[in-house]
């Protein structure tokens, strides 16, 4: 690989860590042929997108980023993958499910919205995140709960004010 073309990776790497919140560094080496095909498959699936980086290079484009990616860099050794997604547990549930066919992939670390999480230990942690749109049911749920509570009120209370406010005080 010449120089121009390494600059060129950097270039693109730089690029997509910057348009990404979630980044994980996996290790994926020892996959067979069938077991990477089926890995590549189920991100795709899962709109994740996968790539075998060279070490030094993604090194070289963490430090030209302007994120932090604290003691990601360290562990930038030996065979590395990256993936990029918009969820930030998709590519955890990913790992851990496919995780129950194979050894592989080993989580080496993830960065997650300017959190930083090193090693395969963390990957139920990593799993247990809430996805923004799970998120957004939770709260959705919690606020309908007390319009709930005032649409019964209303029903039972007759529509006159008192046995609205009789009805609501009962509930509390």
């Amino acid at each position: 690989m010449t120089r121009q073309e390494k600059a060129t990776v950097i270039e693109d790497l730089t690029a997509q860590l910057a348009d990404s919140s979630t980044i994980y560094l996996a290790d994926i080496s020892g996959l067979d042929a069938a077991a990477t095909s089926d890995l590549r498959r189920a991100c795709f699936k899962a709109d994740i997108r996968l790539a075998v980086v060279k070490n030094t290079l993604l090194a070289k484009a963490m430090d030209a980023s302007e994120k932090e990616f604290g003691e990601l860099p360290e562990v930038l050794k030996g065979n590395t993958s990256i993936m990029f997604s918009e969820t930030g547990n998709a590519p955890a549930k990913l790992i851990k499910n496919f995780r129950k066919k194979s050894d592989k992939p080993l989580l080496k670390g993830a960065y997650i919205a300017e959190a930083i999480y090193v090693g395969d230990d963390k990957l139920d942690t990593l799993v247990s995140i809430k996805s923004k749109e799970e998120m957004i049911g939770e709260v959705i749920g919690l606020l309908q709960s007390p319009a709930k509570n005032v649409i019964s009120g209303l029903k039972s209370g007759g529509g006159k004010l008192a046995g609205i406010l009789k009805t609501l005080s009962e509930k509390e």
